[in-house]
């Protein structure tokens, strides 16, 4: 800005970078966009002269709300990164939670430059806790190190559930095939793209390009950022289009001979109408309809994956209006839906179907009152068959409250006899032992 007089900057990656770049955009009064800092606190309240050229983190969170409701989760952990971009998005989550009366046993947060044994450390005490709900908001770097060391400590199993935030959802294309591996049944929230022709077009001619040469493709694959960046140049050049910059000056500040002399940046004279053009410019670009409100991205839909394999594998979509649902162009009239039933069943960690967390119910199995509470059992499968009228008022008590609560009848039993009296039953339930 001092030497360059640049109008314009482009690319903070990090929202540490981007923070500290927008004051200077403001000192200047030189636009800064970026396509990937999404951090809550970079919007025009706080930085005037910056324009996120993407959703912030705090879009997503009602989102992952729907999606904790879906599946009438009441606890879980979040594990995210000691940054800037880790800590930001917790305080929205929090709100978010607490409205739809989820809560947070514990939060694990873990350094971007942990050693191996700290994330061991760290995941052995995350084991040991009776929530086993967990919620990653990591970049792509460390969260690939994490969900190899929850695989191999034997997290990824039946009983888990893992959910990745859009930062690490939106990169899994330059992840590796042994990363990949360790997410098995892994759902991920990010932003939807709708597949349009020029979108085939430009990846057609991308991946000509690079599969042409030696690069690697796939460490320079396209995904939701590569996309965002693409519009950002076009919508900067609409922009300066617009404003017919023909010639342009910098005021000067007090004179220096320095580099680095941030007291003698210069106030660019174009900057403020330069700023509007790019914040009122609209289009159709890559990776969707380009609307900045407020110098950000405007919120969209959110489509939600399963690892499954080495693929991603599309089960539902989230918008503000509709909800959750299988479709994306959704007609139904139903205003707003949390169902389960509006996704498509996903393949959880331990490769089944049957969802982690469920409210274990000790059933006491005795001769006496059958009338009350009785246990069968089904020839076919050797399944417990629970009836009685105590079960009848429990099931109509689940019909009326405002969430799902997913259960399972666990007979006291062994060998189908009963295992104990009752006061041996509720004693197991201060063991912690599912018996």
């Amino acid at each position: 800005m001092k030497n360059e007089k640049v109008y314009a900057i482009i690319g903070p990656q990090s929202s540490a970078q981007a923070k500290f770049v927008a004051k200077l955009g403001e000192k200047a009064h030189v636009p800064i966009l970026s396509f990937s800092a999404t951090s809550p606190f970079l919007s025009t309240n706080y930085n005037p002269f910056f324009i996120q050229t993407t959703q912030d983190d705090s879009t997503q969170v009602k989102a992952i709300a729907a999606l904790i409701q879906a599946y009438g989760w009441r606890e879980v952990i979040p594990i995210y990164e000691d940054t800037e971009y880790g800590t930001d998005l917790i305080l929205y989550l929090i709100d978010a939670f607490q409205e739809v009366d989820v809560r947070f046993p514990y939060r694990s947060v873990i350094s971007p430059s942990s050693k191996d044994s700290d994330i061991l450390e760290e995941l052995n005490k995350l084991k040991a806790m009776q929530t086993k709900i967990f919620l990653v908001h990591m970049t792509a770097s460390l969260g690939s190190k994490l969900f190899v060391h929850v695989k191999n400590l034997g997290m990824m199993k039946e009983g888990y559930a893992w959910i990745t935030t859009q930062g690490l959802s939106s990169l899994l294309d330059a992840i590796n095939s042994k990363i990949m591996d360790s997410m098995q049944g892994v759902l991920g929230i990010r932003p939807y793209i709708r597949i349009s022709k020029d979108l085939e077009d430009f990846e057609r001619r991308w991946t000509t390009n690079y599969t042409s040469t030696k690069t690697n493709y796939k460490t320079f694959g396209l995904n939701l950022f590569g996309l965002r960046a693409y519009d950002t140049v076009w919508a900067l050049a609409m922009a300066v289009e617009k404003a017919n910059i023909e010639h342009s000056s910098f005021l000067k500040q007090n004179a220096s001979e320095s580099k680095v002399d941030l007291a003698a940046i210069g106030v660019s004279e174009i900057g403020p109408m330069l700023f509007n053009k790019i914040a009122s410019t609209r289009f159709q670009g890559l990776s969707g309809y380009f609307n900045l409100v407020k110098g950000q991205m405007k919120a969209s839909t959110f489509e939600i994956f399963n690892v499954i394999e080495r693929r991603e594998r599309i089960i539902g979509y989230w918008n503000p209006k509709k909800g959750l649902s299988q479709e994306i162009d959704d007609i139904s009239e139903i205003a707003y839906s949390i169902s389960k039933d509006k996704l498509k069943p996903p393949i959880w960690p331990g490769d089944t179907t049957n969802q982690p967390k469920k409210l274990k119910i000790g059933i006491p199995i005795g001769d006496g009152f059958n009338e009350f509470i009785k246990v069968q059992w089904y020839p076919h499968d050797g399944k417990p068959k629970i009836s009685g009228f105590s079960i009848d008022v429990f099931l109509a008590a689940l019909d009326i409250l405002p969430f799902p609560l997913p259960h399972e009848f666990v007979p006291y039993a062994n060998n189908r006899q009963s295992a104990g009296t009752y006061d041996e039953l509720l004693f197991q339930i201060k063991l912690k032992v599912i018996f």
